[in-house]
């Protein structure tokens, strides 16, 4: 979409207008709020050394709401899912969802997807275009298992 700032680490626009990306950078706060993000969900750990800091005071000072759901990467859960879900469901409106590459983020909207009807192929070609855990082996086992529903 015009006015995107594609150049945020692996920034997508999925068809629900919800945006994704990895880590954000000092300035991206105005950016987002230029394009009318209205809430920020950030699934990465504060301790990341790539983690914004203080990034719940930078939206907030351009009027973003944020939620953090801070997820290990090595030991995703169905709880983690069903908090972004909720999050979701709390803040309607233009939301950005973020980690520090997307691929935590991929991943929980490949399973959210599937959840409201969206055919498997289509939700694991949407992921695929950022990270696909279930044919990468580099991806800790936690992933697979996750999105296997093990």
């Amino acid at each position: 979409m015009a006015g995107d700032p594609a150049d945020i680490r692996n920034w997508q626009r999925r068809p629900d207008g919800i945006t994704t990306s990895g880590k954000l950078e000092a300035g991206d706060p105005a950016r987002l709020a230029a394009i009318g993000v209205r809430h920020v969900v950030n699934l990465a750990l504060d301790s990341h050394p790539e983690a914004l800091a203080g990034e719940g005071a930078l939206l907030a000072a351009h009027g973003i709401a944020y939620t953090h759901i801070p997820v290990p990467f090595d030991a995703p859960t169905p709880d983690h899912v069903a908090a972004l879900a909720e999050a979701l469901a709390t803040h309607p409106g233009a939301v950005h969802v973020h980690c520090i590459m997307n691929f935590r983020v991929t991943a929980f909207f490949y399973l959210l997807d599937v959840a409201a009807g969206v055919p498997e192929a289509k939700a694991r070609a949407r992921m695929a275009m950022v990270w696909n855990p279930l044919e990468d082996e580099r991806a800790p086992e936690a992933w697979r298992a996750l999105l296997r529903g093990d």
